[in-house]
């Protein structure tokens, strides 16, 4: 099956499909923001391996010290998302591409791998219960249910950082921190201010465009985070009926 997959490289990114199920004849922003994130990532290890179809079948993940996520630790590889589109499951492509990623950390020497994920399945996040099949546990939790799972190959567990674990912000406008990681990040940041400027809706929209930004975000973040009232409340993009729910809080 090893033959049915591909990584993406500095070589061949400009023509490969990034895996988002978004059609589109003309350049998509959303996809090709992707792109320009993807090429900068690709210089620090992070790998995006995908199905060699034009499919929403991946994984991508990288190493935790350069991972765009408020956790701490040494050694491990950050997942951030694994997906297998619904007409490809059943066929072992899942099995596949995390066993691909545990066996390179192995061969690279690393202490494990760690993912982000939550008591209940959040719809934008990996299915959790499948990678726990593979022996992944969790080793740190926030106060409100999220939960950083891992696979630990010599005892050593990473942490979410201290301030993650604070999921409050002062502001208490609708807030919400994205980078330039998803292909639908584009069009949800549209599509939320549309709704936010029509309604009167004080906003904030932050890009977190810098490792740094990301490592000292006040709130669990895969690459995408919702704030209101000064609480977090999610890692989901939203739509309109979910931004009502949160607003009417």
């Amino acid at each position: 099956m090893n033959g049915d997959f591909v990584n993406v490289t500095a070589e061949n990114l400009a023509s490969e499909h990034l895996c988002c199920v978004i059609r589109s004849k003309s350049t998509h922003p959303g996809v090709e923001a992707k792109r320009k994130w993807l090429s900068d990532r690709l210089k620090e290890g992070h790998v995006f391996r995908k199905l060699n179809e034009k499919a929403a079948v991946f994984i991508e993940y990288a190493p935790l010290e350069s991972a765009w996520v408020p956790i701490a630790g040494s050694n491990y590889y950050y997942l951030y998302c694994l997906w297998v589109a619904a007409s490809h499951k059943g066929k072992g492509y899942g099995k596949s591409l995390i066993e691909y990623c545990l066996a390179d950390a192995k061969q690279n020497g690393r202490s494990g791998v760690c993912m982000l994920g939550a008591q209940k399945q959040k719809a934008w996040l990996s299915d959790q219960s499948f990678a726990k099949k593979f022996g992944f546990e969790v080793v740190d939790a926030t106060n409100d249910g999220y939960e950083l799972l891992a696979l630990s190959f010599d005892g050593t567990v990473p942490s979410f950082t201290p301030n993650a674990k604070k999921q409050k912000i002062e502001s208490k406008d609708l807030t919400v921190y994205y980078d330039a990681q998803c292909p639908y990040i584009y069009q949800n940041i549209e599509r939320v201010k549309q709704y936010c400027e029509m309604n009167a809706v004080p906003a904030s929209f932050i890009q977190v465009d810098t490792l740094q930004k990301a490592k000292e975000l006040p709130c669990v973040f895969n690459n995408w985070a919702v704030c209101y009232k000064g609480k977090f409340e999610t890692v989901n993009l939203l739509d309109i009926a979910s931004l009502k729910r949160i607003l009417n809080k």
